[in-house]
C-alpha cells in the first residue's frame, strides 16, 4: 500500500468508497453519522483543492482502496472538549472522513502509521455507534480523551495518538 494525495479524476471512485462507509456503518448498528450522503462531493472537491485529500492504494492492482483528509491543526471544533481533556496542547494534525473499501482489513492501521510519520500527534473524533471504528482507534493505541462538538452541534468521541520515540 502507498498513499498519495487525491486528483480530480478519483472523485468517482472516492465518492464510491464513502458510499460503501455508510452502508457498512447502517450495517453495523450506525445510522446517524455521515447521515444525507455526507461527505457531499463539493466538499471532497474542495479537500483536493486545498491539498488534504488523500488516497490510499493498492500496489498490486494499483486501485484505491481508502479515502481520508488529513489537516493541520488547530481544528475549531476540538477547541473545547468536555468530560475529559486533550492530554497536552502540542501542535498537531487531524484525520477526518476515513473511509476504506469494504473488505480490506488493516487499511486504516497503515493510515494513522504513516500520518504519524508525518505529525508526531494526531487527533480524530468519531460517532458514539461507530463501534468498528472505536475498535480501530484501541486497537491502534489512540487515547479517547473526551467528547467534542461537530460545527453542526452534534456530538463525537474524541481521541488522541502521539508518536512513539524507541
Amino acid at each position: 500500500m502507498y498513499i498519495r494525495k487525491t486528483a480530480s479524476e478519483d472523485i468517482s471512485t472516492v465518492m464510491k468508497i464513502y458510499d460503501e462507509g455508510r452502508k457498512y456503518m447502517r450495517l453495523n448498528g450506525n445510522h446517524e453519522q455521515w447521515a444525507g450522503g455526507f461527505p457531499p462531493q463539493s466538499l471532497i472537491e474542495e479537500d483536493i483543492k486545498n491539498g488534504v485529500s488523500y488516497v490510499v492504494i493498492d500496489k498490486a492492482s494499483e486501485e484505491i482502496i481508502c479515502v481520508f483528509a488529513f489537516l493541520e491543526g488547530p481544528d475549531i471544533t476540538y477547541a473545547k472538549i468536555y468530560d475529559g481533556a486533550w492530554p497536552n496542547d502540542r501542535p498537531y494534525h487531524v484525520i477526518h472522513r476515513i473511509a476504506v473499501s469494504v473488505h480490506r482489513k488493516g487499511v486504516a492501521s497503515f493510515v494513522y502509521k504513516e500520518c504519524l510519520k508525518k505529525s508526531p500527534v494526531i487527533r480524530i473524533d468519531t460517532h458514539k455507534d461507530n463501534i468498528p471504528m472505536q475498535n480501530s482507534l484501541k486497537k491502534n493505541g489512540f487515547k479517547y480523551c473526551g467528547i467534542i462538538h461537530l460545527l453542526s452541534g452534534d456530538e463525537r468521541l474524541a481521541y488522541q495518538k502521539e508518536r512513539c520515540y524507541e
